[in-house]
């Protein structure tokens, strides 16, 4: 029997969780933090705008997984100020872009998981799942054992997109 260790899985279990209003655990917003940092590579940010900013999922569905979110905290597109929602609409495509460029996938998802109910991993703040794929990258492993096979690690990978991210316009 092969083992398969999904190394990614532990920090988002072991993640700290607050209390919310309602006494039910709430997760801690990373990503409110990660805005203000100057540490690209630590916090795998990709490019950082006036309002918005690209980041690698730490977490990702498939290799490439990235997250475009408004630099402000706020948990629903209608929130958008105008300015802010030029640059988070114009920082998808450059995201998308980013991703056609260093990886050649043959197509995309690009969506969003608006409210807790509806999936969204850390609701108070807005983000833009914008996920590579390529013809054959659904296997039975998620299926039968919850676990994904990512061919690369988030550092490496970081290095190779960073590199596009510089050039996307």
């Amino acid at each position: 029997m092969q083992r398969l260790h999904s190394y990614w899985r532990m920090p988002y279990i072991e993640a700290p969780k607050e209390s919310g209003k309602s006494g039910k655990r709430a997760k801690k917003n990373p990503f409110a933090e990660m805005s203000k940092s100057d540490d690209f590579r630590k916090n795998l940010i990709l490019w950082r705008g006036e309002h918005s900013f690209i980041v690698m999922n730490r977490f990702p569905y498939n290799c490439g997984h990235l997250l475009v979110l408004p630099i402000r905290e706020i948990g629903d597109i209608e929130q958008l100020k105008d300015d802010e929602k030029r640059e988070f609409f114009d920082a998808i495509i450059r995201a998308k872009k980013i991703l056609r460029k260093a990886m050649k996938p043959d197509g995309f998802n690009i969506g969003f998981n608006l409210g807790a109910k509806a999936g969204a991993g850390i609701p108070q703040h807005l983000h833009c799942h914008v996920v590579p794929r390529w013809d054959g990258d659904t296997n039975f492993m998620p299926v039968i054992s919850d676990t994904r096979v990512l061919p690369q690690a988030l550092d490496s990978l970081w290095e190779k997109l960073i590199r596009q991210a510089r050039h996307a316009i």
